[in-house]
């Protein structure tokens, strides 16, 4: 039980695989872009304590060996500190510019390796292999790579496209409910932000997908990563469409910085918040109506997610300081912060004229039910 989505970019175009199985047939599939019958994988503890072995076997089919550095789990890892380690490992295994470096991990792994194969030799070639929900739909595709700054989340990286995509759901019944439901927040991202009729099929199917229907798994990874991939090839460096995919990212980012990048918030947690908070502030702007908002909150909490900041343990920062951290975010050109706003469920946008004392009106609105 398999899909394949094209992510089309050119010479630098590449397959997504998406189904069950493909951790056995990882030689197999990833053989033919290998110039020698070595591969460099980055992991981290928790991964490699369950599906490394899986995935050496898988290579060692092929007649390929694995050499493996194995990294601490958690977002702290998205650091200067870890992509030194990885890249002084790489040299050290004289990893060559056509060797091929597998990011086998979450979107932390991903992201870091990412980062890591972009600048060794100014670019070796690398695949992903993500082992979380979260990264199956959104971090490994497309091409962004970062590791985090004091200032802020993704602030240092680069764009760099994989060779390949292998998305394993079934690596995805390994997980802990709470990793595969943050997972899930970046899923209905996609419903909200471009397609009314995937948010209506999460609606009818998430809890059966969330119970481990596999079928319904693959049906919603491959639907996410055709929605991104589409975005991706109409704008790879983030000029345009494609800053519709951080629906809800804006208040996310914010919120991490606050809570130090730490389990307190995971980042899918920090998505659905932030959808929420997103349409939430459309409707006080009147771009949408007020079922809109209603209909979001009621999914998220319906799956047992988190979407307010009440569900956030611990202190957090009023509303001005908040929207201070948001004046990190990438996305800022010229002082502006950049919003995706909403028209309806299935209709985003991307504005720079948004009140920040409208934004600042649902933080504190937000705040005081904590």
């Amino acid at each position: 039980m398999r899909d394949t989505v094209d992510v089309q970019l050119g010479d630098r175009s590449y397959p997504i695989h998406i189904g069950t199985g493909l951790l056995a047939d990882a030689g197999s599939l990833v053989a033919p872009i290998l110039n020698r019958k070595r591969v460099a994988v980055i992991t981290d503890e928790n991964v490699a304590a369950l599906h490394l072995d899986a995935l050496c076997a898988g290579m060692g089919a092929e007649g390929i060996e694995v050499v493996s550095l194995v990294l601490p789990a958690g977002e702290s890892t998205k650091s200067w500190k870890y992509i030194e380690q990885s890249v002084e490992w790489l040299l050290t295994e004289k990893v060559e510019r056509d060797d091929v470096v597998i990011a086998f991990g979450g979107g932390v792994i991903g992201d870091l390796v990412g980062f890591a194969a972009a600048i060794l030799r100014r670019g070796v070639r690398f695949v992903q292999i993500p082992t979380s929900l979260l990264a199956q739909v959104d971090s490994s595709v497309g091409g962004k790579t970062a590791i985090n700054s004091p200032h802020g989340k993704n602030l240092v990286g680069a764009f760099y496209q994989p060779q390949m995509v292998l998305a394993d759901v079934e690596i995805l019944g390994t997980l802990e409910p709470r990793d595969f439901l943050a997972g899930y927040g970046e899923v209905v991202k996609y419903g909200l932000l471009g397609d009314a009729e995937f948010f209506d099929w999460l609606e009818a199917n998430a809890p059966a997908m969330a119970d481990g229907d596999i079928a319904k798994r693959i049906y919603a990874v491959t639907r996410s990563c055709q929605m991104k991939a589409d975005i991706v090839a109409r704008d790879e460096k983030e000029r345009g469409d494609r800053a519709l995919l951080n629906l809800g990212h804006t208040f996310c980012h914010a919120l991490e910085a606050a809570t130090g990048y730490s389990d307190r918030l995971l980042h899918g947690e920090g998505v659905a918040i932030g959808c929420a908070l997103a349409f939430e502030t459309s409707m006080r702007l009147g771009l949408c109506s007020q079922e809109a908002p209603s209909r979001v909150r009621e999914h998220l909490k319906s799956m047992g997610m988190k979407v307010d900041l009440s569900d956030i343990d611990g202190e957090l920062p009023d509303a001005d300081a908040l929207v201070e951290l948001m004046g990190q975010d990438k996305k800022v050109v010229g002082g502006k912060l950049a919003f995706i706003m909403a028209r309806s469920i299935g209709d985003s946008f991307v504005t720079r004229d948004v009140d920040l004392d409208v934004v600042r009106g649902v933080l504190r609105d937000a705040l005081a039910l904590r």
